[in-house]
């Protein structure tokens, strides 16, 4: 390829990226247009910027247009007429019912005026002058493609057709099923430069960018401003009309773009500023005076700011400190709960040796007489069974070692807090409180490695699975709160270098 060839194509290529580049149209959000969930509706139940009357209920996360009962009609239209040319509506709704087929409908509209709340079409007047964008789900005409989306200008002489569904009035639609789908449907309508443009999602996705051309209507010329509304109507069958989303994006070709809104800072004159500036220094030189005279009468706080803040060393011990408090807290749980299980068990024991006692006794004496012990007194003789004694020794054997292992824990905690007081101490003098603190971590785990000896030699007997595994359990728990406890006060504590 010789160079001119390549020149002229980049020549070409260049020109062809400025030119698509300024045909993009300038987009600007038109939050007095639009609704959207949460907060949607306030307490007193309007929705900012808009009116809706009719049956229409508007809450939280949507409008319901109207709801799935007979013969209702409702719609929400904007308080204010556009200001803007050209536009983009995007439209999220559900249309939801129990039946097979639905009714009627639901409406779009961009008005010259506001229609009426229970009008004959789709819940709106008829002879509107402007656009109506018809979701309309029952099938009038029995020609059987419905749902059915369609557009339709009017100039305020046309009445739509019911009877016919309005298919010879329409300018251009599209058969797509927007009832009963697993996510709320989309459309997506845009007048722009004379041209409208109706995008659909079928709601079988929860992706926004699954969108289908549904409507192309070029050399439609609508009313400059306008009222935006949603319309909606039920008849024999009924379907619950809710709209989630009406999102307004106005746009405006390139260049003609509103300024932004200038923000004017009020000038001051000469005079104003030199008496300022004055006030300022005074105000100056008074802190200055005042922080010399707190200095000179209070010489021992000087540093007193440094005792607000902690070292890297004492907030890790403050975490060990706590988290072997809580510890030693369930270990003390646990110390009552065996105990509770010992004295049960030392009194089931001792009932067991009594009934064995009471039969020995009376089988002697039957003995003695030579008389057979009587049919309905039997004798209480049985004893603990073989089984039943494996199973006590195996508990307590289960015991005493989850005891050992919780004191070699223990004592592991306790190096590495030694060590760690040892390298504290070895960087700079520690304060009165990281001394105490320190005191108070030995005391507790000094008290700590009495009990735990304690707690599994004083188990003669057993105790039961389901305390062992709540025991158990209760430590594991305690360790991972310790353990995301340390990493999020680390990573806070990064924050700062």
């Amino acid at each position: 390829m010789s160079a001119e060839v390549w020149w002229f194509l980049n020549v070409f290529l260049f020109l062809y990226v400025c030119t698509a580049l300024g045909s993009i149209p300038h987009r600007k959000f038109e939050y007095k247009y639009s609704f959207k969930p949460p907060y949607l509706a306030q307490k007193d139940g309007s929705v900012p910027f808009w009116e809706y009357g009719g049956n229409a209920i508007a809450s939280a996360e949507n409008v319901r247009v109207v709801p799935s009962l007979r013969s209702q009609k409702g719609a929400i239209w904007t308080k204010s007429k556009t200001t803007f040319d050209w536009w983009e509506v995007d439209l999220v709704f559900r249309v939801t019912g129990r039946g097979r087929i639905g009714a009627d409908g639901l409406a779009f509209w961009y008005v010259e005026n506001k229609g009426a709340y229970d009008g004959p079409v789709f819940g709106s007047s008829d002879k509107w002058v402007g656009l109506g964008i018809f979701f309309d789900s029952f099938d009038n005409d029995n020609k059987h493609n419905n749902p059915y989306i369609m557009a339709m200008a009017n100039d305020g002489t046309k009445e739509y057709d019911h009877a016919n569904d309005g298919s010879w009035q329409m300018l251009s639609g599209c058969v797509k099923d927007f009832r009963n789908k697993p996510f709320p449907t989309r459309a997506k309508i845009e007048y722009y430069m004379n041209t409208l443009t109706v995008l659909f999602h079928n709601g079988m996705t929860n992706s926004d960018q699954d969108y289908e051309i549904c409507l192309r209507v070029e050399n439609l010329f609508l009313p400059k401003t306008g009222y935006f509304g949603i319309s909606a109507a039920t008849g024999g069958l009924a379907d619950d009309h809710d709209v989630l989303y009406f999102l307004t994006t106005s746009m405006y070709p390139p260049g003609t773009q509103p300024p932004a809104p200038s923000v004017q800072v009020p000038k001051l004159s000469p005079e104003e500023e030199v008496k300022l500036t004055k006030e300022y220094q005074e105000f100056q030189k008074k802190l200055d005076l005042q922080k010399e005279e707190y200095k000179k009468d209070h010489p021992d706080t000087e540093n007193e700011f440094e005792d607000w803040f902690e070292s890297d060393s004492q907030r890790e011990l403050k975490q060990i400190f706590s988290g072997m408090s809580q510890i030693f807290d369930h270990v003390k749980l646990i110390s009552q709960k065996i105990d509770e299980v010992v004295g049960r068990q030392e009194r089931a024991l001792g009932l067991i040796s009594t009934l064995h006692q009471s039969g020995g006794v009376q089988q002697q004496v039957v003995g003695q007489q030579g008389l057979p012990p009587p049919a309905s007194q039997p004798l209480a003789i049985d004893t603990i069974r073989r089984h039943e004694v494996d199973a006590v020794l195996a508990n307590q054997n289960s015991i005493i070692a989850q005891s050992r292992e919780l004191k070699g824990y223990l004592l592991d905690v306790i190096r590495k807090a030694e060590s760690l007081s040892q390298q504290a101490g070895g960087g700079a003098p520690q304060s009165q409180e990281t001394t105490d603190m320190l005191r108070e971590i030995k005391e507790g785990m000094g008290s700590i490695r009495q009990q735990v000896p304690l707690t599994a030699q004083s188990c003669p007997t057993c105790i039961t699975p389901l305390i062992l595994f709540l025991a158990f359990f209760g430590h594991l728990v305690v360790m991972f709160v310790y353990l995301l406890y340390r990493d999020n006060k680390g990573a806070q504590a990064k924050k700062f270098y």
